[in-house]
């Protein structure tokens, strides 16, 4: 077991380079953060600023003959800078789970939901077809997704964005995985829809203990959901600090730019149980 205040994941001295015509460019530089477990990690910043380098230098799939990673990435104490791919393979999915911003993205138009579900299930354990499926539904179930064996049915292209973000955080959450990176999980979706998704989230990080890295460029999210935020501008982080904290005294320029500027989530703050019927 964790200590209390014991990082699951460690990003220490993370510097990304990556090599160009002219020569190296730094995308991000000396990047240090941790997150404890159950708690959700803010990581905010305009476009470009690296939050997205940094989630892939995690799951370690920026290209590895033109970029550079320097420091070390830890979770649960284990190094993953560095580490071979089929070592890496087995860590992804199982137990470091990414949500993407285009669920479209994330599943193969040509085979059913089912047939993704449960082939993710059966990569990373010894259950067979029916048992993956009866997980599948159990946990579609649990996060209130409406009619499983339904959607379990139907293409990517037959479900609406919003359904699909949300059987992708389930598909990523099956595994119990010790942290869920979620880059922009609710930028193309509608305000209702990412309610839902937020929900969602929230229930797997409160039910299972799931960590949880929110990549963001919305502060209205962020102040939704996180424990704890780092600011980035231009590579570097700028602030980190208690969402409270954060929100009611900034420190640096950039942050109160960024909130000067901040859209909120107005809607009431409903059990997931009653979002949940889209």
């Amino acid at each position: 077991m964790e200590k209390k205040g014991q990082n699951i994941l460690q990003v220490r001295d993370l510097t990304v380079q990556v090599s160009t015509k002219a020569g190296f460019s730094t995308l991000v530089q000396n990047i240090n953060f941790g997150i404890e477990k159950g708690k959700v990690l803010g990581l905010v910043g305009e476009s470009g600023s690296g939050k997205t380098v940094t989630s892939m230098s995690i799951l370690q799939l920026l290209e590895r003959k033109k970029t550079e990673i320097q420091g070390s990435i830890t979770l649960r104490g284990q190094e993953l800078n560095g580490l071979k791919n089929k070592e890496l393979r087995k860590i992804r999915g199982k137990d470091i789970a990414f949500i993407m911003q285009n669920p479209m993205n994330a599943f193969t138009p040509v085979f059913t939901v089912g047939h993704q579900f449960v082939e993710t299930i059966r990569s990373h354990t010894s259950l067979n077809k029916k048992q993956a499926k009866e997980l599948a539904i159990n946990i579609m179930e649990s996060v209130n997704l409406p009619d499983p064996d339904k959607i379990l049915k139907n293409y990517p292209f037959q479900l609406s964005g919003g359904m699909l973000q949300r059987v992708m955080i389930a598909v990523a959450a099956c595994l119990n995985p010790t942290v869920i990176i979620a880059d922009e999980p609710t930028t193309a979706l509608d305000l209702h829809n990412q309610l839902l998704v937020l929900r969602l989230l929230e229930k797997i990080r409160s039910e299972y203990g799931t960590s949880v890295l929110l990549i963001s460029h919305d502060l209205g999210v962020i102040s939704e959901m996180a424990d704890e935020v780092i600011v980035m501008k231009q590579g570097r982080i700028v602030e980190s600090a208690n969402v409270f904290d954060l929100f009611d005294n900034p420190k640096h320029e950039y942050t109160k730019k960024l909130l000067r500027t901040r859209p909120s989530l107005h809607a009431k703050q409903q059990p997931i149980t009653h979002l949940a019927k889209v």
